[in-house]
């Protein structure tokens, strides 16, 4: 999980973003409109990153198109000390938004 959350997290340009969509999706679940407005990001860039992580087992669904719900998976929840570990050692920030 480590190595994973560094790839995703740590190791790319995103990172910063999938650190706050994971953060805020441990606050409570959201769809993509949710998100994409609590987080002051564009609909696409979400999406897209809701995509990676979701094929990367951090995040799961319920419910369908629109209104399509998305919650961190019992792994992700598991390991979010080492989430915040990586945040740290990457140098993004670490209190949330």
């Amino acid at each position: 999980m480590r190595q994973l959350l560094w790839w995703l997290i740590g190791g790319s340009r995103g990172g910063a973003n999938r650190l706050r969509i994971v953060r805020t999706l441990h606050d409570r679940p959201m769809n993509t409109n949710q998100l994409s407005e609590t987080l002051d990001l564009n609909y696409k860039t979400v999406q897209h990153h809701l995509e990676v992580l979701e094929e990367n087992n951090i995040v799961t669904t319920q419910g369908a198109d629109y209104g399509k719900m998305f919650f961190l998976t019992d792994q992700m929840t598991a390991n979010l000390d080492i989430l915040e570990e990586i945040a740290e050692q990457a140098d993004l920030e670490t209190n949330g938004d």
